[in-house]
């Protein structure tokens, strides 16, 4: 079983149930510290729709987040979390700003990116 995160008529990821689940919960959480809805709708009949405007804001509030913390511990914590979304946002075309995306976040999200099934 999978799980869909469409934006339009376009599938920018089908990741199994589990994967899905654990994404789910750390959005959560990403939203409530950053005070912002993502944009990506309820999981409803294993689809879940991307509104691009709100999650284009939430992707660069998230990497700029991101790139202002230095705490060691919050970057290992949140750093697989930003990988993904920065590569679901690659997918969504949500252009970010060259410098909130240091070169290791930027492997990072190119290996997750990667390794993303459609």
């Amino acid at each position: 079983m999978s799980q869909y995160y469409d934006l339009g008529d376009r599938t920018l990821w089908n990741p199994s149930n589990g994967v899905s689940r654990l994404f789910l919960r750390q959005l959560a959480d990403f939203e409530a510290e950053l005070e912002l809805p993502s944009g990506v709708g309820p999981m409803v009949n294993d689809e879940a729709r991307i509104d691009p405007v709100a999650f284009g804001v939430f992707v660069r509030a998230l990497a700029a987040w991101y790139q202002r913390s230095r705490h060691g511990v919050l970057r290992a914590l949140s750093g697989g979390f930003v990988a993904t979304i920065l590569a679901l946002a690659e997918r969504a075309g949500v252009a970010l700003d060259e410098e909130l995306v240091e070169p290791q976040l930027a492997e990072n999200t190119r290996d997750v990116s990667r390794s993303m099934a459609r």
